[in-house]
C-alpha cells in the first residue's frame, strides 16, 4: 500500500496488514480524520458548523400551502376581472381568457418572488 500525499505530509506510516491491505482500525481512523477535517473546513467556510436539518415538522407543508394559495389567488383574481369586465362590456369571454392568462403569469411571479428566485429585470 502507498502513502497518500496528506498521509506523508503529517508523517503517517500506513498500517498494512495481511494481504498487502489497511486493517479495520485503520480505515476507521482514517474516517474519523477525515470527519473532522470536513467539519473543520465547513466551520472556517461557513463560520459555524453545518446546521442539522429539523426532521418532520409541518414547516415545508405549510410554505408548500401558502405557495399555492399565492398561485391559486393570482389566477381567481385575474378570472375574475376578466369575468367582471366581459359582463360589464357585454362580450363574448376576451376578457376572461387574457385576464386569465395575466392572473396565471401574476401567480407564478408570486411564486417566484416568495421562494427568493425572481427573473432579472429587462432594461
Amino acid at each position: 500500500m502507498t502513502m497518500s500525499e496528506d498521509d506523508a505530509r503529517r508523517g503517517k506510516t500506513p498500517t498494512v496488514g495481511s494481504g498487502g491491505e489497511a486493517s479495520d482500525a485503520e480505515w476507521t481512523a482514517r474516517r474519523a480524520d477525515l470527519a473532522e477535517r470536513i467539519a473543520a473546513q465547513r466551520a472556517r467556510v461557513d463560520g459555524s458548523a453545518a446546521p442539522e436539518r429539523k426532521q418532520g415538522g409541518l414547516q415545508g407543508l405549510g410554505e408548500g400551502l401558502r405557495l399555492a394559495s399565492e398561485f391559486v389567488a393570482g389566477v381567481l383574481v385575474g378570472a375574475g376581472i376578466g369575468y367582471l369586465i366581459d359582463l360589464a362590456l357585454g362580450s363574448t369571454p376576451i376578457a376572461l381568457v387574457i385576464f386569465l392568462m395575466l392572473g396565471f403569469a401574476a401567480g407564478v411571479l408570486n411564486i417566484l418572488r416568495s421562494v427568493g428566485k425572481t427573473p432579472p429585470a429587462k432594461g
